[in-house]
């Protein structure tokens, strides 16, 4: 009996989606997104907030960009996340599409808000 191949998707895979429908997309497996609640957002814009002003503050050169924001973190195409925020050093990385090429995470900080109303499924 042949064993079924699981399937694999890539970022085109991603952006074929319907408008409004968030995924995130790793190691070439599709993760659905909910939408944010009230409380999730509140949290990420105060923090995004606070973020960019402390650099705006010390004279940083940093981008914060919040959700939803693509960043590929290799460059073989099966790996694409939204972090809530990011926070971007090196705008040799940033183009039209998103951030590129992250696996090292040289010059970015990425932050994920985790609130205890979501529910998990």
């Amino acid at each position: 009996m042949a064993l079924s191949k699981e399937e694999s998707y890539t970022i085109e895979d991603i952006y074929a989606l319907p408008d409004g429908e968030r995924a995130e997309l790793i190691d070439g497996h599709i993760y659905y997104m909910a939408p944010p609640t009230y409380k999730h957002q509140k949290i990420v814009m105060e923090l995004s907030a606070s973020i960019r002003n402390y650099i705006k503050q010390h004279k940083g050169s940093c981008e914060v960009i919040p959700a939803p924001f693509a960043v590929h973190l290799d460059e073989t195409s099966n790996t694409y996340v939204e972090p809530d925020i990011s926070v971007i050093c090196d705008k040799n990385k940033l183009d039209d599409n998103g951030c590129n090429n992250l696996q090292h995470l040289n010059g970015c900080t990425l932050v994920e808000c985790f609130c205890s109303d979501f529910s998990y499924t």
